[in-house]
């Protein structure tokens, strides 16, 4: 019997049409080209179901409503096929991925994450490849999680990153190794792969939790960093320099991130650095945040804080609580040394 995967097309360059403003998500279009493509019948080929959302998204106009839409979507179907593939914009692509792990708690089954950064209504494209292996994956690969699939290179959701505006390896995991490579043969690395979870299905719902991110940069004002610290946010992904540094000789830097986490606000230091992990310890620069209140996102990249944070505020966790469970792995985004 053939395998069955469900496509959840929310929108993005793969489905696109060319307009005289730029590419553009059409109704309609994506399931055209499909049914033209001879690949898709093959027997080797699993069946297909495409769930095409209305209205259609260039993934830059995402937000947690749309990943709480898509992990029900998942959930909904669940029973009745053996894969799923989500059809996403790359702009957004690695916060949803991020985002999915905490949601689908306890997924037994592989979804995986694609798009294109050229549309399939072209001649020369990477939608074809990257839709078709994301396809059989979904089918045939007992991966147990939420991957993100693009240019030859099966990811964990929460590791990966957008590495290129314009490249067909566009995506990487610069602190994990991939869980696949795709040449000739799919070769799953399964010693990276997660177990198989042993409960069953639950969808964990993202409320409204009031999170933000922050990147320092030289001269970075304090007055500037307490008006994205003021009430009612809860939680920051503060993504500093190098090892976790900031800085350290600026009292009122220091005061604004004083203030906010002894109110409550957890404020989480992811590095800038593509590679790497955060280590308050290793300079005074870094000490210093950590008497401020901030903790160590260790590795984790600042999609995966940033989603990790709606996440444990959603379940309704106290501050104390949240900072406790950012630092422990979850859905294997970070790794503690």
């Amino acid at each position: 019997m053939r395998k069955r995967v469900y496509i959840a097309y929310t929108g993005g360059t793969i489905g696109m049409r060319r307009t005289r403003d730029g590419y553009s998500p059409e109704p309609g279009s994506l399931q055209q080209q499909l049914d033209a493509m001879p690949e898709l019948h093959h027997e080797s080929m699993p069946l297909v179901t495409i769930n095409e959302y209305t209205p259609l998204l260039d993934s830059s106009n995402m937000t947690p409503r749309e990943w709480v839409k898509i992990a029900h979507d998942v959930a909904d179907h669940y029973d009745d096929y053996d894969g799923f593939v989500v059809l996403h914009g790359t702009d957004t692509m690695a916060y949803t991925a991020s985002a999915l792990p905490f949601m689908l708690n306890g997924v037994a089954k592989p979804v995986i994450i694609t798009g294109s950064q050229i549309p399939l209504c072209e001649v020369r494209n990477d939608a074809r490849e990257n839709l078709i292996t994301s396809l059989l994956i979904a089918s045939s690969y007992d991966v147990p999680e939420v991957c993100l699939y693009f240019g030859g290179k099966l990811l964990r959701g929460c590791r990966a990153v957008k590495v290129s505006a314009d490249g067909f390896a566009a995506f990487d995991s610069p602190n994990f190794p991939p869980l696949g490579t795709v040449g000739i043969d799919i070769e799953i690395n399964w010693s990276f792969v997660r177990k198989r979870a042993a409960q069953e299905l639950v969808v964990e719902d993202f409320a409204a939790p009031v999170v933000s991110a922050l990147r320092l940069f030289p001269g970075i004002s304090p007055e500037l960093v307490r008006n994205v610290l003021r009430p009612p946010l809860q939680g920051l992904v503060l993504e500093a320099y190098g090892v976790g540094n900031g800085p350290d000789s600026d009292a009122g830097f220091i005061d604004a991130l004083t203030e906010a986490t002894q109110r409550g606000v957890v404020i989480v230091d992811c590095t800038q650095c593509l590679e790497g992990t955060v280590n308050l310890t290793e300079y005074t620069a870094g000490s210093a945040l950590a008497r401020a209140g901030v903790i160590s996102g260790f590795d984790m990249t600042a999609e995966a804080a940033l989603a990790k944070l709606y996440y444990l505020f959603s379940r309704g966790d106290s501050p104390d609580d949240v900072k406790r469970a950012m630092q422990e792995d979850l859905r294997g985004e970070l790794t503690r040394r």
